[in-house]
């Protein structure tokens, strides 16, 4: 170690929590690939795949809030290990049934597992990494989802054959045991916490704020904190763009293998390696976004403009090029469209991982939760809501023009957010007393 050069113990902290939320959407995304073989296996109707693959959403939608809490009120390094045993140990409970209704409860324990990750997540960046960085640590946790969500895509249509989809599910879970100890060992929830952190590290951290968080947070009635939430109007269009992008990527990492089967003909296998190349997009728009987005903010330190901006632009070229795929046959085409619209909404996704830190002050994890729940409230009811649509229709490509309308949508709910940050340490907590 060089005392005259800051250590780098935050890089770790972020690789620590990308690390999760791979480990985390291997788990969550291996269902949609599995789908058309589980409802063989098991007898399902449409609809009741429709049930198995939304119900996780459901409680991971009611669960986003409450996880906030108890992360905030107990510390991320003992939530978040809590929480990675329980969505391994559901995973693996999944793996043991053959009774649809114990599926489903499978499935919702999943999401109450998986509820806290990104709530805990935002607000340990919001800790650890200093204001200039902050957007891009919140891309790589973004662009952590997307890793897992393409080595599910990737890896479950070839392990379904060797070990079937109980054995492929199980294989998934064990890694996330095996992070929850190292996690527990070498994370720490504050800078000062950390020996291996030097003081010019923490001066790095430090950079650009007032205060930092030493503890605790300060007491306050959780009911009142959530009503000054939700009545600060910036909250209805964050949770508004997060809805439209949440059920839009809910249809890409759920019923697209499918919409590939049976309007373009592909094998299941080949349905999860182009569902793959969807999600690899959206990986390298989570990552471009954080650059772009901590770029448009070191130039002008413009919140608006560097979140606001860029989260209603790209959204409305993803709607425009998901409305292009609808006009096209050929699958690679319309894949490639797709991918690119994919690519595009990801930019918008570390822009509100970043607001949620600059308006939540100590109260990060209950912002990010409150979005985070009508995000997911909307996922859940993506994949029942798209079998309805076929079933009225008969129609897999009308849904292309559905999810067109809702990036737009999503795109206006952005150009009407404008996040300001706030340097008060405890400014919700404090808003909530008065």
């Amino acid at each position: 170690m060089n005392p005259s050069q800051p250590t780098t113990v935050r890089y770790q902290t972020v690789g620590w929590l990308t690390l999760a939320a791979a480990l985390a959407y291997l788990c969550r995304n291996a269902v949609s690939v599995a789908e058309s073989t589980i409802r063989q296996d098991m007898g399902l109707t449409l609809s009741q795949s429709g049930w198995f693959m939304g119900s996780f959403f459901w409680t991971y939608a009611i669960f986003q809030v409450p996880s906030g809490w108890f992360s905030g009120r107990f510390g991320t390094r003992k939530a978040l290990t809590l929480f990675a045993l329980g969505w391994a140990f559901a995973m693996m409970g999944i793996c043991l049934t053959s009774v649809f209704l114990i599926l489903l409860l499978g499935q919702l324990l999943l999401g109450v597992a998986q509820a806290g990750i990104f709530p805990a997540s935002t607000n340990s960046i919001g800790h650890w990494m200093p204001l200039a960085h902050r957007t891009l640590a919140c891309g790589f946790l973004a662009a952590g989802m997307q890793i897992g969500a393409v080595l599910a895509s990737g890896l479950t249509g070839v392990l379904l054959i060797p070990f079937g989809w109980r054995g492929t599910f199980f294989l998934f879970a064990l890694p996330s045991v095996l992070w929850a100890v190292g996690f527990y060992l070498q994370f720490r929830d504050l800078p000062s916490q950390n020996q291996k952190v030097n003081a010019l590290e923490l001066a790095l951290i430090h950079e650009g704020r007032d205060t930092e968080a030493k503890g605790p947070l300060v007491k306050t009635n959780e009911f009142r904190t959530l009503l000054t939430l939700v009545n600060r109007p910036v909250m209805y269009f964050l949770c508004g763009q997060q809805i439209c992008r949440a059920a839009g990527y809910m249809f890409f990492a759920s019923w697209f293998p499918t919409f590939l089967q049976e309007t373009r003909g592909v094998t299941v296998a080949q349905s999860g390696f182009l569902q793959g190349l969807v999600l690899v997009g959206t990986l390298f728009g989570s990552l471009f976004g954080g650059m772009l987005t901590d770029f448009i903010w070191r130039r002008t330190g413009d919140n608006r403009l560097s979140r606001s901006g860029v989260g209603a632009g790209a959204l409305g070229i993803c709607g425009l090029l998901i409305f292009g795929a609808w006009f096209v046959e050929n699958p690679a085409t319309a894949v490639a469209l797709m991918a690119l619209g994919s690519l595009f909404a990801a930019l918008a996704g570390p822009c509100a991982l970043a607001a949620t830190i600059d308006i939540g002050g100590s109260r990060v994890p209950q912002v990010y939760g409150l979005m985070n729940m009508c995000g997911n409230f909307a996922a859940a009811a993506c994949p029942v809501l798209v079998a309805k649509l076929f079933q009225w229709t008969e129609n897999w490509n009308v849904v292309l023009l559905m999810f067109s309308g809702v990036y737009l949508t999503g795109a206006a709910c952005w150009l009407f957010a404008n996040p300001k940050t706030q340097n008060r340490d405890n400014q919700i907590g404090r808003e909530s007393n008065h």
